[in-house]
Formats: structure tokens, sequence, C-alpha cells
């Protein structure tokens, strides 16, 4: 007869899923191995593709796109990406050796299967005013990567006879992280062993990391065939899940071992971890999802499969941390510290993090001063954060992008690298165009109208203005808004501003506008979902607004250092720009969601000393120093995983991994062992205050349940 304490617990799906990984483990490792395979499979078969940019419905840029794709498709029937050929030479363009070795080069260029089209001559190119740069237009097949090395090496030849050949496009960004996840997982590995001392402890957390992973990245794949999902959602998804996945299951296995020593059963001590950390996980991951999945708010469908393929990246892992790791556990058994590489002092008493914390306990009034004061400053830079996409002008000086970009600057000036195209409704009227082409280039900030071009069926026209500043500069968005409310509606001509500039500002306006939204949908949700697990008011308030400052504090370091320019040269960036619009949405959604996983982690320990009947200050100083090394080796983690970033080529993608890596480490440190503790202590027992009434409404969600006594656990396995 099995106790009906037992009974009780059979009931939790949790313990039965773990139970049941734990007893059939060898069953658990074949169906996740399957999943690897299937899932890899699958989308290998899916036919999905990424979306390398958007539409933004609604705008003045996408009413200029609708309206030259539905009134003249056949200009828009090239599907290829498009890229700029700029040519320079001092002898002039113009001159026969120049232009015999470009024609050479031109033809050698449209003859390769995967360009679809192009320039046959010198005399097809755009010409600078004194002929010595030139730029071509060329399309490539998207499916093709062999194609930008066939062109790099073409360029050989003529750069040997004093002719430059630069090319502009996305194509050609050589900015990814080399072999991120590489040194993450070394990064990982290092500080595992150095928490654990032990290979086989150390092991489990990247096992289960690695498992999660390859499903997860799958699963992007699939997400790909099915909604709009960006190229760099493998990048964003592997990172999250990385570093999630670890998370997770040091959690468990440092809780496991804890228990192991005590009770010495394998299974009671796998059964207690679930109970304990491994609930905190499932909560942990659940808010982590709910900070992705905000992005869908955000309204831009090009969005949707970020927020989709990451937090399902976020869901395998928080599977793997409750059913592959129990698994593994049954596996490992007491052989948990084999391959020790060093002996760790497990004697009981107090610790470092025991003084800390009654360290800030006797000084909370200066902890938490000194706290909110640092935040504070690294804020203010905050409120002078400026949205725009940052040009090819920020690429590396030795980049083919960055050559292309300058050398276009100094030929035909900065307004060059970025036109705005006026796509004009004529209306019967061909010399509207005309009227309005004057009228654009009136307008101060108008550098020239490059060509005013009526289509075939006469319409419609097409108006390329080039500004007199750079794509990414704020008067060349001022020209945008003043076309569009002045200068358009006082020709009577109905017309709207496209192209790739004028789209960056409507999308950087569209990502500012909806931030507020997006963050404050994520922090009430959050803010509910801790209230209900924690039964308090003041608990869940005061972890997100510690929370928002810690990433507020990292806004103001990017800000500092990527648009004021800053000690930028330690990280490789040359003089300040605009930061990216989509890097604070993202930064929010991928750090808020990991610090409430530290928040939920040092908050349930308190909280089930609590229930126990510590005092407040007492369950305080014994949750901190019990989750103080676990939560700083898992930040470290982090810190080291998105701190690889930086060492990439591209400004975008050393901007949000320095974001990333100092919010995590300013949320570990300052905000988790400074002001949570500080601040818990000035509220004494008012942490726990709820409303009678409002306590009576909310459900009974327990983060953590007290461990079962040895007996029940083992009839619990031993019953079938």
């Amino acid at each position: 007869m099995v106790p009906s304490a037992v009974h009780r617990h059979r009931g939790d799906m949790l313990r039965q899923l773990a139970a049941a990984s734990y007893r059939h483990r060898r069953l658990t490792l074949l169906i996740w191995v399957a999943a690897v395979v299937g899932i890899s499979f699958a989308a290998s078969a899916s036919g999905g593709e990424f979306a390398s940019n958007g539409r933004l419905p609604g705008t003045d840029s996408d009413r200029a796109y609708e309206l030259l794709l539905r009134e003249s498709p056949g200009d828009n029937n090239i599907e290829g990406d498009i890229v700029r050929v700029v040519f320079a030479d001092p002898a002039g363009l113009a001159d026969a050796g120049v232009a015999a070795r470009i024609d050479g080069f031109l033809d050698r260029v449209d003859a390769m299967p995967s360009v679809l089209s192009s320039p046959r001559r010198v005399t097809d190119l755009h010409l600078s005013a004194d002929g010595d740069v030139g730029v071509a237009t060329i399309a490539l097949a998207k499916n093709d990567e062999g194609v930008v090395d066939q062109l790099l090496e073409q360029r050989a030849a003529l750069a040997a006879d004093g002719t430059t050949v630069e090319y502009g496009g996305y194509r050609f960004q050589n900015g990814g992280v080399p072999t991120t996840e590489v040194f993450g997982l070394l990064a990982a590995v290092v500080i595992l062993l150095i928490s654990f001392g032990s290979l086989v402890a150390a092991g489990l957390p990247i096992v289960t990391a690695l498992f999660g992973i390859a499903i997860g990245l799958g699963g992007v794949q699939l997400w790909s065939a099915a909604v709009d999902t960006p190229d760099f959602t493998v990048q964003v998804a592997s990172m999250v899940g990385l570093g999630v996945g670890i998370d997770y299951a040091l959690f468990i296995v440092t809780r496991y071992r804890e228990a192991l020593r005590r009770t010495g059963d394998p299974f009671a001590a796998t059964m207690e971890a679930i109970d304990t950390a491994g609930r905190a996980v499932v909560f942990a991951g659940v808010t982590v999802m709910i900070s992705l999945l905000g992005m869908l708010l955000m309204g831009l469908s090009f969005l949707n499969g970020l927020a989709l393929g990451t937090s399902s990246a976020v869901m395998v892992a928080v599977l793997a941390a409750v059913t592959l790791l129990p698994a593994s556990l049954g596996f490992v058994g007491r052989n948990i510290d084999r391959l020790s590489i060093h002996r760790r002092d497990e004697r009981a008493g107090e610790s470092g993090w025991h003084r800390w914390s009654r360290f800030v306990q006797r000084h909370p009034v200066a902890c938490a001063v000194a706290g909110l004061g640092l935040l504070g400053a690294l804020v203010v830079p905050a409120f002078a954060m400026r949205f725009a996409s940052a040009d090819a002008g920020n690429d590396p000086r030795s980049s083919t992008t960055r050559a292309a970009y300058d050398t276009l600057a100094d030929g035909f000036g900065a307004g060059y690298n970025g036109p705005l195209l006026v796509v004009a409704r004529l209306d019967g009227d061909p010399s509207a165009a005309e009227g309005l082409a004057g009228a654009i280039a009136a307008t101060p900030g108008v550098a020239a109208i490059d060509d005013v071009y009526t289509v075939p069926a006469g319409r419609i026209a097409v108006i390329t203005v080039v500004p007199t500043t750079g794509p990414q500069d704020e008067r060349t968005a001022a020209l945008v808004h003043q076309l569009r409310t002045d200068v358009i509606p006082a020709s009577g001509v109905v017309a709207h501003v496209g192209g790739q500039t004028a789209g960056d500002v409507d999308f950087a306006e569209q990502m500012s506008s909806r931030l507020p939204i997006f963050i404050g949908a994520v922090l009430l949700l959050s803010f509910l979902l801790l209230m209900v697990v924690f039964r308090s008011l003041l608990v869940p308030l005061k972890a997100v607004l510690l929370n928002l400052l810690s990433i507020g504090a990292a806004y103001g370091v990017l800000v500092a250092v990527f648009q004021w320019g800053w000690l930028g040269w330690i990280v490789g960036v040359e003089e300040g720009a605009p930061i990216e619009p989509w890097a604070p949405m993202m930064l929010f959604a991928i750090v808020f969601g990991l610090s409430m996983d530290y928040e939920v982690f040092l908050l349930s320990s308190v909280k089930e000393r609590v229930d126990r009947g510590e005092s407040n200050s007492q369950a305080v100083v014994e949750g901190l120093a019990s989750t103080a090394r676990v939560i700083t080796a898992a930040a470290a983690i982090m810190v080291c995983v998105f701190g690889t970033f930086v060492l990439g080529d591209l400004r975008a993608i050393k901007l949000i991994g320095l974001g990333l890596a100092v919010a995590v480490l300013l949320d570990a440190t300052v905000v988790r062992m400074v002001l949570v503790p500080a601040t818990m202590e000035l509220l004494g027992d008012r942490n726990w205050w709820l409303p009678r009434r409002l306590g009576r409404m909310l459900p009974h969600v327990h983060v953590s349940d007290p461990p079962m006594p040895v007996a029940p656990v083992r009839a619990l396995v031993e019953v079938r």
C-alpha cells in the first residue's frame, strides 16, 4: 500500500513526468535522439526560407512599393538580391584601356549563371562628374552563395591594373560571429568545471543544452516554412537556447547534488531537485517565453518567426531539463562527482555569501542607494537614444561594403548611398512628374534629382532623389518627412516616398512607437505571474522595476559606446552612429526573460524558507547564500556567450552582444546581490503582503514543494 502522501504527489504532472523519465531512462534517451533526427529531417524537407527583409504595412514607403508593383509589375520581376558594383580609377573610366578592362569584367560577370541581370559596358554605368567613379547595379540569385566568392575573385585582375572594384549589399557583409557557439560552449565548460569540480556534473548541462539546441534550431527552420522568419533567427535562437539550456540544467544538477549528499538516494535526490529547482525552471521558462512572444505585439509580420522560433527553443530547453536531465541523472546516479578535477569544500557553516548577505542587511540603505545610484547613472544616456538603421559607413574599413560606401560618397556625395524613390501617380498628366521633380529639387537637403522614369504604361513615374546627407543622418529623416508633409501635398500630385532609406525611417518610427506597448505588456504579464506564484504585491513589483532598471542601464551603455562613441575603440567601433531600431526590443525580450530566471530562482529559495516559518531576514540570507554561487556561474556563462558577439565584424552584432552581456552582468551583480537583499531587508515582512480579498481570488501555484521523505519517494518508483 502506497502512503497517502505519495498518492498526493503522484497527481503532480511534473513529478510524474520526471519520475517516468528516470524509470524509463533508456526509452527517454531514445525518444530524444529520435526527436533530434526526425525534426532535423523534417526541417531539411520543409523548404522553408529565411527573410532578409520585411514589409511595413500601412507606411508611406510600403504604399510606394505597392503602387509601383501594381502599376508596373514587369519592372519588379527580379527575385534576386540587388548588389551595387562600384568602379574607381584615377585615369578616368572613359580611358580606353580602363573601359576595355571594365567591359571584359562586365562580360564575365554577365556570363555567371547566378547573375540575373547586369550592365554590359562602361557606357551603361552611372559616372561621377569627374568620371573617376562609376556604379552598376546587378541582381544575384538568392540561393547561390558561391557567386559572392566568384565576384570577389573577378576583381583581382582589375585591381592589379589600378582599377578598384568594390561591392555594396548585405550579401557582401562578412559580419557573422565566427564559431560563436563554440566560444560559448568552451566558456561554459570552464565555468561549470570550476563550479562543480567534476567532469560528470559539468557535462550534464552541456549535453542537455546541445540536445535542446539541435531540436530548437530544427524548429526554427520549420517555423520559417510557415511564417516570415528573419535570417538572423538561427543565431538568436541558438544563443538563447544555449544559455537557458545550460542555466536550467545547472540549477537542477546543483540541487540534485545537495539532495544526494543528504539522502544518499539518487531517485529521491532527483525528485527533490524537480520539486524545487525543476518547478522554478518551468516557471522561469514560461516567463522567458512570455517575454519573447511579446515581440508579436510589435505588429511587424517579419518578427513573428523570430518570436515563435526563439520561444520554441526555450520551450525545448525546459522540456529537456525536466525529462532528459532526470533520465541522465538516472544513468549517472551516485557517480555525479566522478572525474573530479579538484576537491570542493563541502563543510557546513557560514559561507562568503552568508557574510555578504548579512553585510547588506546591516547597511540596507547605503547598499540600496549605491546600487540605485550606479544603475541610475548608467540609465541617463538612454534618454538620448536615437533609432535609425546604421549604414554601410559603419562597416569595418577593411570590408568591401565600407570601401564601396566611401567611394560612392567621394564620387557622388554621401546621399547617393541612400537615394529616395518618390513614386508618383500621373493621372493622365505626364508633365506632373517633371513639376514634382522640380519642386523636390528646390527643397533644402536635396543634392540632385538623379532620374525621372515614367513606366511604359504611363500611369506612374519614379523620381530618384539624392539627399545631401547619408542614409543614417537625422537630416535625411527630416527630408523624408518634409517631402511627405509639405512638398508633395503642395504639388497636388499623389505620390509616396519609398526606397530602402525611407523604409528604414519608417521602420525606426514603428519600432519606437510600439516599443512602450511591448515593454508594458511584458511587464504586466510578468508582474501577474510573479504575484500568483509568490502571493505578494511588493515582491513582483520590485522585481519588474529592478529588472527594468538594469535593462535601462544596458541601454545607456549602448548609447554611450555606439551612439556617442565613448570607449568605442575597445569593442572595435570607430565612430558614433544611431542605435539599430530592433536592438532595444530584442535586448529587452531576451534579457528581461533571463533576469526573471535569476529572480525566480532566488525568490523561490527565499519563499521556501519563509513558508517553513523562518523570519524574512534569515530567509533572505539563506536564500541568497544557497543560490548565489549557481546564479553567478549561470550569469558568467551568459556573459561569455553574449560577449563573443562583440568579436563579430558588424556593428549591429557588436551592439546586441555588448548590450546583452552588460545587462546580464548588472542584473546578476548589482541587482541580484545588492538591491534585492537590501530592499527585502528594508521592506521586512511587508515583502509578502497581499490583500485578503485578492488572495482568495488568486489560484495557489507553488513554484517549489518541500522535499518528500526518502521512503515514500522510493515507494513511488517501485509501485507500478
